[in-house]
């Protein structure tokens, strides 16, 4: 086949198609496929017209034959050895079939970069979709759909148009047959494949053709992958189909990238559903089942929101009822009471009721209401895991990812084992020759992996450390500054105590060593996965997830389980404190306010949940810059490039009145980056791969479920987040990057079992945050056992213990004292129970310790075994596949004649040499 390029004249562009299509028809014995010979002018176009230029034209010159890939490289000096890659991998795309055509690098900005373009025809098109065992229409379904449910008028704000919501008819489907096409729905051999379909296997082709020379077989050498990575080709990609503030004027083009724009990509339409048959047919299933995972996250999350928002008013109603506040606060009580100081030298003794303040910020959120809360949300993530299945099923069926997963395993052999895996053995299945990991290798890698596992863990493990101990550190710094109501920070002072200025410090620190962290983890989740070499698609990103999850959990939860579970409940008492490297490090564990650890614990999600929205959209603001920079510079050097967070005029003058420049969509699509998480801060990987796509919305989802019983308002933060968040990325999608070549996925893979191993936490961690983080217990204890008639009068006191300042170590005592210190008491009160000075069995725990104790271990059996006998009814009750689709399934198997399987057949197209499976349809 002959290519041509873009300076040609229109005679010379029409004579080298008719010698195309020419040779076409003898290299196909006499018929071409797909020639333009064959075709008409489009209607309203003449063959003049056709060869103009549009900025929308997803076509070859010649108007007829679709673009279904580009492929772009720069002409550079010390280019050779890319130019005999580029010329044997190009002669072996062509003899795959594929049809190609170049754009010269004098139309391009800076006169360097050539385009290639790809063109797949029909029988590359069938052969493959024959291999991949696509499915394809055969009949028309006649399923009715579900009835109409009562009051669904009240739904009718919320819907779309029909034909954006359905974009094409349901349809039984089959995987395609070759020798079968009679069988299937085939109305118009150009269009019977959709454009996501096509580039798909074009992609497939490319990953797996070979740029060697004849005669000279290096495995290496072979896949677009590596001839991006060496620098032969600069961007590979699909093309959009148009512009996506304005349909196309080409009635042959399609106009979805500018109803997903519309109808979705907005923020106006954030209360909206989307569009998710549109979003599949148009990115694929990968793309399309992550936005339907999220998107009904999203719907589920506003239950959880609601009840949480109950529980906040809650804790705001009975705000006046907080007795303990209020004996903390009163000048007679908590003003008379000196508690013991709580860091060696520097901090002083110090009186109750400077932590008024704090005391009635932990009652929002540590009342009555949170147990309702938390048992409520170990059934609501049960639901939504259950309902998640039901609607997954659905999609599964209607996608046509029923028995997907067996066909990626057995086809989808990743090109990267292939290459480098040299040993080969027999497949007992398919008897066939197939590349294997010898075993000691195998072995090898995995040591290697755990051991770079081990040691990124280890590295969050010893940042947390250093957290800890700068929080040790600088709390006595705090308290010796805060301590003075003299000083200048005395209005500071009043509000912040050194617990909580040395909480909400260490939690920002901690904040960025994640955010540094993360930036390291990905690339090296990545890094160990590419080392283990998976066989297959499915076996890469299942592994690939697991790692990324494993950090993400190390890197976001580690503070939160250390202020949860682990501070002031190892601190021991005055004269017998507890430290963290022991006494010579005089760092002492830190103690919780009298009210509790679990104000710093909401302070700790707050700052990491908002702060990380914070660092996306901070992200997202510089990429908005830096694509206005580079508006600027083309309108520079007179060139329109369109950047789609700008709206313009259809073109601009540049030169002589009657000169126009126009911008080709491909050489548009080259200029739009793909998404990465370098400039894409939605949570993606480099890998482009959707299993790890959800990364930080199952991060939070973790937030709202694993601590959620110490700030119920984290659902409501989530919602808008992303409710936001949905809109944001399809806008980022749809206008600022490359159209992402579409991939199938069944469901959301190893995320799954990741969900439902949080949600069984979850019900563990809110169980013991209630009872060890919370004062509940201690509460419920003391009003029901030891104060039944008074109410919870009384409590701040019974919850202090005594102990003698003059038996205190010299090392623990304070430099510096108060003038009121003086004379004033011979006691100091800390937060324990144990028995008072002179007792028989002094600073011993009181008998109300162990009564505590016993209630909080039976309140965590009590809760786990009412939350999971409630997830497993729960679970039972509801089936994972909705009957319709039950019904729908069983119709198309009946209406598909008897399958047998005929055995495996060997394969050879052009130079690439594959096994598939084979079907017979029985007439």
């Amino acid at each position: 086949m002959r290519r041509i390029t873009g300076k040609a004249k229109d005679e010379t562009l029409i004579e080298l198609q008719s010698a195309t299509d020419s040779q076409n028809g003898d290299e196909n014995g006499g018929t071409s496929v797909n020639s333009s010979s064959e075709k008409t002018a489009l209607p309203g176009h003449t063959e003049t017209d056709k060869l103009q230029p549009n900025k929308d034209t997803v076509f070859f010159r010649d108007g007829v034959r679709r673009i279904d890939f580009v492929l772009s490289y720069v002409d550079d000096k010390d280019g050779e050895k890319k130019q005999d890659r580029r010329r044997e991998f190009e002669a072996n795309l062509e003899k795959e079939g594929l049809e190609l055509e170049t754009e010269d690098k004098s139309d391009s900005k800076d006169q360097k970069t050539y385009f290639l373009k790809i063109h797949a025809p029909w029988n590359v098109l069938a052969t493959y979709a024959d291999v991949l065992k696509i499915k394809v229409p055969f009949k028309t379904s006649d399923v009715p759909h579900s009835q109409d449910v009562p009051l669904e008028w009240l739904s009718h704000p919320f819907r779309l148009p029909e034909h954006i919501m359905r974009p094409q008819p349901d349809y039984f489907t089959y995987p395609f047959e070759k020798s079968k096409t009679d069988f299937f729905l085939i109305t118009d051999k150009d269009t019977f494949f959709p454009p996501s379909t096509r580039n798909r296997i074009v992609f497939y082709i490319l990953a797996r053709c070979p740029y060697y020379k004849e005669g000279q077989k290096e495995r290496d050498k072979t896949g677009i992958k590596r001839l991006l990575s060496n620098g032969t080709y600069t961007a590979a990609f699909p093309l959009h189909d148009c512009r996506y503030w304005k349909r196309a004027r080409n009635a042959e083009c399609e106009s979805e990238r500018y109803n997903l724009y519309k109808h979705w990509a907005r923020f106006l339409c954030f209360y909206k559903e989307q569009p998710l048959n549109l979003i599949r047919k148009y990115y694929g299933e990968k793309i399309g089942i992550y936005f339907a995972w999220l998107g009904f996250y999203t719907e589920m999350l506003f239950f959880a929101a609601v009840m949480g928002l109950i529980c906040f008013i809650y804790g705001l109603l009975s705000y006046e009822d907080n007795m303990s506040s209020k004996e903390i606060c009163d000048a007679d009580i908590g003003g008379s009471i000196v508690m013991c100081p709580l860091c060696d030298k520097k901090c002083p003794f110090w009186k109750l009721n400077s932590t008024c303040l704090s005391s009635w910020q932990s009652h929002l959120f540590d009342n009555e209401g949170t147990v309702f809360f938390a048992i409520f949300m170990g059934i609501w993530v049960t639901l939504f895991l259950e309902i998640w299945k039901r609607r997954q099923a659905r999609l599964e069926y209607e996608w046509d990812l029923v028995d997907f997963e067996e066909e990626q395993q057995q086809l989808q052999i990743r090109p990267e084992f292939e290459i480098r895996c040299t040993n080969k053995r027999l497949n007992k299945i398919t008897q066939e020759m197939e590349p294997y990991l010898p075993v000691t290798s195998k072995c090898a890698r995995f040591c290697l992996s755990a051991a770079t596992v081990i040691f990124w863990i280890s590295l969050i493990v010893a940042c947390i450390i250093g957290v800890i101990a700068y929080r040790l550190a600088v709390h006595a710094a705090f308290a010796s500054i805060i301590k003075d109501p003299m000083r200048k920070i005395q209005v500071v002072g009043r509000f912040i105590t050194p617990q909580l200025a040395t909480s909400v410090t260490a939690s920002c620190i901690n904040f960025v060593i994640i955010m540094i962290l993360n930036f390291f983890y990905e690339r090296v989740a990545v890094w160990i996965t590419d080392m283990e070499i998976p066989k297959t698609h499915l076996e890469y990103e299942n592994r690939l997830t697991m790692k990324m999850f494993l950090f993400q959990f190390v890197n976001y939860y580690s503070s939160c389980f250390y202020v949860a579970f682990f501070k002031g409940k190892f601190v021991g008492f005055p004269g017998d404190y507890t430290y963290m490297f022991g006494k010579r490090s005089k760092l002492r564990n830190e103690e919780c306010d009298p009210g509790g650890c679990l104000i710093e614990l909401t302070t700790q999600l707050v700052i990491v949940m908002s702060g990380k929205q914070l660092w996306v959209h901070t992200l997202l603001l510089i990429h908005l810059n830096y694509q206005l920079g580079l508006f600027y510079e083309y309108l520079e050097m007179g060139e329109m490039l369109h950047l789609p967070c700008l709206q313009y005029r259809d073109h601009i003058w540049a030169g002589e009145p009657d000169t126009l420049l126009y911008i080709y969509i491909w050489r548009l699509s080259c200029f739009l980056p793909q998404y990465s998480t370098l400039c894409f801060p939605l949570p993606l990987t480099t890998t482009n791969s959707l299993p790890a796509l959800p990364v930080f919305s199952v991060v939070q989802f973790g937030f709202i479920t694993l601590f959620v019983a110490s700030f119920p308002l984290a659902p409501l933060l989530a919602l808008f987040n992303n409710i936001l968040e949905i809109r944001v990325d399809a806008w980022k999608f749809t206008t600022q990057f490359r159209r992402p070549v579409a991939s199938k996925a069944r469901n959301i893979g190893a995320w799954q079992e990741i969900l439902n191993a949080v949600a069984i936490l979850s019900v563990v961690t809110n169980a013991f945050i209630i009872a060890f983080t919370s004062d509940m217990i201690p509460r419920m204890v003391f009003l029901y056992a030891y104060n039944e008639n008074a109410g919870m009068r009384g409590y701040v006191n019974n919850s202090l213990s005594i102990y003698n300042i003059s038996q205190i170590p010299v090392y623990n005592m304070p430099e510096e004292r108060d003038d009121w210190f003086e004379n004033s008491t011979a006691t100091c009160r800390y937060r324990d129970y144990r028995y008072p000075p002179g007792h028989r069995k002094e600073y011993t725990h009181t008998m109300q310790f162990w009564h505590i104790l016993a209630a909080k271990m039976a309140f965590i059996i009590i809760m786990e075994h009412v939350v999971f006998v409630v997830k497993f009814f729960v679970a039972w009750m509801i089936p994972d596949i909705p009957s319709d689709v039950k019904a729908r399934f069983k119709r198309e198997r009946y209406l598909i004649q008897e399958v047998k399987v005929c055995g495996v057949e060997h394969v050879t197209l052009g130079v690439i040499t594959l096994s598939r499976v084979g079907y017979d349809i029985i007439n």
